[in-house]
């Protein structure tokens, strides 16, 4: 069974356990940093051992750091990777992920998958087997309808948003006339108190396309002869 090691910051990080929790049946352990971090941080390792993180979630199968810090989500990789994460996730984008060629020589040291992702609701199969069994539970959304009547009747999720919108999402649909549902589904999303960035271009909006998306062809599959 796959084992997730999450490394929290305040908020960051606490939806992905719930989620994982209570809709997959992996493992998972987490360590906590500090939700203040300074905004320059010019000795990363000296830092991070000052964080008295827990061994054993680094050396899970999947180690997932919600750092959100490009000073030091490097040296978190790097402590993952060398206490024998085979895989690890950055959240937040390239901005909070630090130099790509650090984590490219960290890879490449410890033969582990560094996956940065901007909204973790778009992952899918990867050529890492480790990150693809984590992204057959948890990712780019994955639905099966039942319609009665042209109305959503049942919702069953096969695959959703780490952070646990897609279920949110899938019971509040119940009842929603079927020519309304993929819109309804998207709206459903960007009113979930998402972490996505909002505003013009924010992922929150990339989020809901792959809600309505997966609406859309839940239903379509429903409806064939």
């Amino acid at each position: 069974m796959l084992s997730i090691g999450v490394i929290t910051r305040g908020k960051y990080g606490k939806r992905l356990l719930d989620t994982i929790t209570s809709h997959t049946e992996f493992t998972v352990s987490s360590t906590p940093i500090p939700s203040t971090l300074p905004d320059l941080i010019d000795e990363p390792a000296s830092f991070v051992d000052n964080l008295n993180l827990d061994p054993c979630v680094l050396s899970s199968d999947l180690v997932i750091t919600y750092s959100l810090h490009p000073d030091i989500a490097p040296e978190m990789a790097r402590r993952a990777a060398c206490s024998g994460a085979k895989a690890i996730i950055i959240p937040g984008g390239w901005s909070n992920a630090g130099d790509p060629r650090e984590l490219e020589r960290i890879s490449e040291r410890y033969k582990t998958r560094i996956v940065v992702e901007d909204i973790c609701c778009e992952m899918e199969n990867d050529t890492n087997p480790i990150i693809s069994e984590f992204a057959s539970m948890l990712g780019r959304p994955l639905l099966e309808v039942q319609v009665e009547s042209g109305k959503i009747r049942e919702v069953k999720v096969i695959r959703g948003a780490p952070c646990g919108s897609t279920w949110w999402m899938a019971k509040q649909l119940k009842g929603a006339p079927v020519s309304e549902a993929p819109a309804r589904g998207g709206l459903l999303i960007q009113q979930y108190p998402c972490r996505a960035m909002r505003g013009v271009g924010g992922g929150i909006h990339r989020s809901a396309r792959l809600h309505r998306q997966a609406v859309e062809k839940a239903i379509e599959n429903n409806l064939e002869p």
